[in-house]
């Protein structure tokens, strides 16, 4: 197989270093004053005097007011801000708003590329998402000076594969398609024809995998191979108060990324918020107001979001739909963490959709949040959630790996939900540890640990699974409000209600779970646990109890 030299490599990384620094910005240190301006194309043309220049890198930061910003709420800061920004990352200086500033940023497009340490401290930031040129341009994108290449000669990868045949300059985030596969082909009133193949992985300089995040796919074939070097410096962004003035868009799937785009490995969000208004009687959804993606190592902590109004429209069966409308997004990223998070709105509320959701990433981890959901839709390899508390649409997802919830509170339909729609699967493990189920949040209603619905007829495009082990440890079901002739909590929901014996042939085989085991798991009702109301699909499943 071909191996890029580290030479060829650096040299291309440093033409693209060379461009992205002026992308839209030409910067100026002519001998008169400091100002911004845009000319008819949208590019910001930007002069720094030289006293200036001198005086922001002799004290390492700059401010969004020394590039023209006003702070009064009323006057569009944007171009401000972008060019505090472009100035700043020319220089490697430190970006620091104004302390009791409120800057209003209208519907024109421009981005805003951080690529420095950000202290939005105390300053309030409100998006008027009202009227947009380009609803898809976000107002901040976290980027990287380091620039994705292609590789060549990767004809093929396996499961579990420890190393791939290439030389790197450093370390990277590989992602892998095969357009010839198609996988998650979704069943359902959202239904489509599904995704090509895809995979992403870390490896060293050397070729070999990080096997913390493994790769979960076999390729025959590969149609692209792309490395994303990973930063080995902590970006940090820090403070900042963000309201946005919601859409007033028709009610269909067409989705705003009005948003803070991280596209950058090494970077912490720390101590931001983000509140809605102005949410009417339609609005088109929303991509993540923090949307991390094709990068690795992304910690958000201390923070605040808010769930985003449900709005409804007609999905690709041609039947009414519920649209998914998210404050965080995370795609194609690895080791990615929430911490000391929570939510504006309340998380039992269902007018406000699921605030997470996540596609083809792994190692996804919630500590200390309180949230209204964790979500996995395109697959996760292995999930985390630690003294957590979740809320009315509990933990969704499908995957491989370790999936684990721990010390915490689920108020959902069911604790764990493994999504019907991309074939309730999960090839791997979970555990269930330390933990306090409370089905529907207090509603009357028949409790199931694990829901999910597998009929055998759809194709998937993959084989799917239910998880091979099962520990469930020291969980309290809260399941005191129950129907009258309710005969107790379900480890299963009833996956496929027409399975009733023998004779019921699905075209593609469910891969049944191999045990449960289970330790000190009690019940308000009293009841014991049963293994599932429709106890036939599960009758060769082996439950060990203490």
């Amino acid at each position: 197989m071909m191996k890029y030299s580290v030479l060829t490599i650096f040299f291309f990384s440093c033409l693209f270093l060379a461009h992205g620094q002026f992308e839209n910005a030409i910067i100026t240190s002519k001998k008169k004053k400091t100002q911004v301006q845009a000319d008819n194309n949208g590019q910001l043309h930007i002069n720094v005097s030289p006293k200036n220049v001198l005086k922001f890198k002799a004290i390492g930061w700059v401010r969004y007011s020394d590039f023209g910003a006003t702070g009064d709420g009323k006057t569009d800061d944007m171009d401000a801000i972008a060019a505090t920004h472009a100035f700043a990352n020319l220089h490697g200086l430190m970006v620091k708003a104004d302390q009791g500033f409120t800057y209003y940023i209208g519907g024109q497009e421009r981005t805003a590329e951080i690529q420095t340490d950000t202290d939005f401290g105390s300053a309030t930031f409100i998006i008027d998402d009202t009227q947009v040129q380009n609803h898809k341009a976000s107002v901040f994108k976290v980027v990287s000076n380091l620039q994705p290449f292609k590789l060549d000669g990767i004809t093929s990868l396996k499961r579990n594969q420890e190393k791939i045949d290439v030389l790197l300059p450093q370390s990277c985030l590989i992602t892998v398609t095969n357009s010839n596969v198609r996988h998650y082909i979704r069943f359902g009133l959202n239904q489509d024809n599904g995704s090509q193949q895809t995979d992403i992985f870390v490896v060293d300089k050397n070729g070999h995998v990080d096997l913390d995040a493994p790769i979960i796919w076999d390729f025959e074939q590969i149609s692209n191979v792309t490395a994303i070097p990973l930063d080995t410096t902590t970006l940090n962004i820090t403070g900042g108060r963000f309201t946005t003035i919601a859409n007033k868009a028709e009610s269909m799937y067409n989705y705003y990324s009005r948003n803070i785009w991280i596209n950058r490995s090494n970077v912490v969000v720390d101590g931001l918020e983000h509140h809605i208004i102005g949410e009417g009687e339609q609005g088109a959804p929303y991509g993540g107001f923090i949307n991390i993606r094709d990068c690795a190592y992304v910690t958000v902590k201390n923070s605040l979001f808010t769930g985003r109004k449900t709005y409804r429209t007609i999905g690709s069966a041609g039947k009414p739909v519920s649209m998914g409308s998210y404050d965080l997004l995370v795609n194609r990223s690895l080791n990615v963490s929430f911490e000391n998070c929570s939510q504006t709105n309340d998380i039992n509320d269902n007018t406000f959709w699921g605030i997470m959701s996540s596609n083809y990433s792994k190692n996804l981890v919630y500590d200390h949040c309180t949230f209204s959901r964790f979500d996995a839709h395109k697959g996760v390899a292995n999930a985390t959630i630690l003294n957590s508390t979740l809320g009315h649409m509990g933990i969704n997802a499908i995957g491989s790996g370790l999936l684990t919830v721990e010390n915490s509170t689920i108020l959902g339909k069911t604790l764990i939900n493994l999504r019907e729609d991309y074939g309730s699967t999960w090839q791997g493990e979970i555990v269930i540890r330390n933990c306090v189920f409370v089905p529907e949040g207090g509603k009357p209603t028949e409790a199931s640990i694990i829901g999910g619905s597998y009929s055998g007829q759809h194709n998937f495009g993959y084989t799917c699974y239910m998880p091979e082990r099962i520990t469930i440890e020291n969980l309290r079901i809260d399941d005191s409000n129950h129907p009258e002739d309710y005969e107790g909590p379900a480890i299963f929901k009833n996956f496929n209600e027409e399975m009733m014996d023998d004779t019921y042939q699905e075209k593609f085989p469910y891969i049944r779970s191999n045990e449960i085991i289970l330790k000190n798991v009690t019940t308000a009702s009293g009841k014991d646990l049963l293994i599932s109301r429709n106890p036939f699909m599960f009758k060769d499943v082996k439950v060990h109890t203490d």
